[in-house]
């Protein structure tokens, strides 16, 4: 739970309290001078289909329920407080929200110093710690990764054997505490790169899984040396020390159509995965770690 700034607790705390006050402002105000439940033949003005809207006050028990329930804001915000004032009772839902978590921490703390004692290897062949891992994935990983960690556009397979930045428990462990960002600058190293250049490139680049594309592959392959090849390697099956993916197979992060291919190398990329140390906590990390390794164990 991300804690407020001092801005954001100022800006709604003014919100509420000001909107309170017009509240209370727009009945003084529309009173005029009237008595309440006097009525007046004088009209507003305003009439439609031949009915003329009268300027009547307000009725008097509408009033003194609207006034009540401004009070009852104001002595709401006093007991239990408003932005990062706590109130009377001393008391927030974020402060409850801190003391119900220590103690489930408190209570789960001895399941995962159990976990924990063990590697992520043996984790992975632990039914019961894998159960564990799944719901911490299902509740924090699946809205990019997907509920059966599959990936989609943008999001990686997390089930094959192709890996970013390595598929090793420490790498996995490594990604998933500290996050990963992997940044592909526009035209590579080659900023001003024309359109028949990066054509030729995307030819080159469909070369190497065994496709043609509509330029020339060979003058591409002199190009993709100078933009390319620092990061993907002279070869094109990528480095993972800067998370550049292997161009020879048929797994695209973002698409391997002609057009696809076009639209990355001409504008970049810039993925971003976050990290989750301060978010889930090393032990939940370590477990989870486990659970995403397990799920590439299978595959050729």
């Amino acid at each position: 739970m991300t804690e407020l700034s001092t801005f954001w607790h100022i800006w709604v705390s003014v919100i509420i309290i000001g909107s309170m006050v017009a509240c209370g402002a727009l009945i003084i105000v529309t009173k005029k001078g009237q008595k309440y439940d006097e009525e007046t033949d004088q009209t507003t003005g305003h009439s439609f289909d031949g009915i003329d809207e009268l300027d009547n006050p307000l009725p008097k028990w509408w009033v003194y329920f609207f006034w009540s329930t401004i009070i009852y804001g104001f002595g709401y915000i006093l007991y239990f407080g408003i932005g990062d004032w706590t109130g009377f009772r001393d008391w927030s839902s974020h402060g409850q929200w801190q003391e119900e978590m220590a103690k489930a921490e408190e209570k789960y703390k001895p399941y995962y110093d159990k976990l924990n004692a063990m590697t992520i290897e043996e984790l992975a062949k632990d039914e019961e710690a894998l159960a564990t891992g799944q719901r911490i994935f299902a509740s924090n990983c699946s809205v990019c990764h997907g509920p059966t960690a599959s990936g989609s556009e943008g999001f990686p397979n997390l089930t094959d054997n192709d890996w970013l930045f390595g598929g090793t428990p420490a790498a996995i462990k490594h990604s998933i505490l500290n996050g990963r960002n992997g940044a592909m600058p526009a035209n590579g190293l080659k900023p001003n790169m024309t359109d028949t250049e990066r054509t030729d490139i995307v030819a080159h680049v469909l070369s190497l899984s065994g496709r043609e594309g509509s330029g020339d592959a060979a003058k591409g392959k002199t190009l993709f040396a100078q933009a390319c090849t620092a990061c993907h390697g002279a070869d094109g099956k990528g480095l993972q020390a800067v998370g550049a993916p292997n161009l020879t197979d048929n797994i695209w992060l973002y698409g391997g159509s002609e057009a696809k291919i076009d639209f990355t190398i001409r504008h970049g990329r810039a993925g971003v995965m976050p990290a989750w140390k301060d978010i889930l906590g090393e032990d939940k990390v370590h477990v989870v770690s486990a659970y995403v390794y397990s799920l590439s164990q299978n595959q050729e």
